[in-house]
């Protein structure tokens, strides 16, 4: 008996792509349900498209100066994204913020990680934030997106303690190690049929 077909994850970055490689990493197992298909982003020149290339993943940059309006920008990203049919769409530091049409023609389908334990936390500065607050606990969350931003529902958490001498900087790094273990953790969730009944 052949084994189950591995979803298909399109992932967008803008950066290093450090989640990009847990993805990368988690897939080089062949018990893991997901496989990237393919990456793209919004800016030229940076590292994630590096770790694909290594990682012998399609890799295409889709500049978003080049587009008179976001929804143009949008429209031109989801025809790039839907030429790999993807089940899931992966936001690994995609710094944009996306139209309302783009949501939900990915809707149940779209992840997102945040670092903070949503709902606190919404937006910049989630660190500096947690640490400004006495909170005794920060971490990462990964939701589905929706138009209300880093409001989607949660699908996996993670904490990590704030301790009394924690710069942004140093915070930060801890909750990154964490944001590296559960993004792909929460994509095999999701291709497994977590939160609404998938139809059959």
């Amino acid at each position: 008996m052949s084994a189950a077909p591995r979803s298909r994850l399109v992932v967008l970055i803008s950066g290093g792509g450090s989640n990009l490689q847990a993805f990368i990493d988690a897939a080089a197992d062949p018990a893991y349900p997901c496989e990237v298909v393919a990456v793209i982003s919004n800016r030229a020149g940076v590292f994630g498209l590096e770790r694909a290339a290594r990682a012998g993943i399609p890799a295409e940059v889709l500049d978003h100066t080049a587009f008179a309006s976001r929804d143009a920008f949008d429209a031109a990203l989801a025809d790039r994204i839907d030429a790999y049919a993807p089940d899931l769409v992966i936001l690994a530091g995609f710094m944009r913020i996306l139209t309302p049409g783009f949501v939900t023609r990915y809707a149940g389908r779209l992840l997102n990680i945040h670092p903070s334990l949503l709902p606190k936390y919404p937006g910049l500065h989630t660190h500096q934030r947690a640490i400004d607050a006495g909170d005794a606990e920060a971490g990462a969350t990964v939701h589905l997106v929706t138009e209300e931003l880093d409001g989607g529902p949660v699908i996996l958490q993670a904490r990590v303690p704030v301790l009394p001498d924690d710069t942004a900087d140093t915070l930060a790094a801890r909750v990154l190690v964490e944001e590296h273990r559960i993004y792909p953790e929460a994509a095999r969730l999701v291709s497994l049929g977590w939160g609404e009944p998938r139809g059959t």
